[in-house]
């Protein structure tokens, strides 16, 4: 559990009128933030949310990939930043999940629209392969259980 208080210890200096040997308690307050906890976590439960969200609303499935596609293309632009900040990064596989449970259009505009992940290659042939992973599986759903 991180601390809430620092100790510093001041010592006597002539002239200035502190004592030595207090010990003085600093509070330090962070807010709780997609930085402070983990990323790749904080990134699934919005996907969770968004999931949860969609059950509840007129047309959960065309929501849902709705959602599923703002978000991924929010993931995108955040990974973005955070790689121009040095900050801390979302996993190349929290990506190609996104993509996968279908994200996949708004992964494909945050990666034009902010030029990433366009030319790694070895993310590229996993994306088109969660690409046609997701589009056979919408295909075998739309077969056996058209609406």
């Amino acid at each position: 559990m991180a601390r809430l208080y620092d100790t510093h210890e001041f010592k006597y200096l002539p002239g200035t009128g502190r004592i030595s040997g207090i010990v003085v308690r600093i509070f330090r307050w962070r807010a709780i933030t997609a930085t402070s906890m983990n990323l790749n976590r904080f990134c699934y439960l919005l996907l969770a949310l968004a999931a949860i969200g969609s059950a509840f609303l007129p047309h959960p499935v065309v929501m849902w990939f709705l959602l599923a596609n703002v978000l991924t293309l929010v993931v995108y632009g955040g990974d973005k930043m955070a790689a121009r900040k040095a900050w801390r990064r979302v996993p190349e596989s929290t990506l190609l999940t996104f993509g996968f449970v279908g994200g996949w259009p708004g992964a494909i505009l945050g990666q034009q629209l902010f030029r990433h992940k366009t030319q790694k290659q070895p993310f590229k042939t996993w994306f088109i392969i969660s690409v046609i992973l997701n589009v056979a599986l919408l295909a075998g759903l739309y077969h056996f259980y058209p609406y």
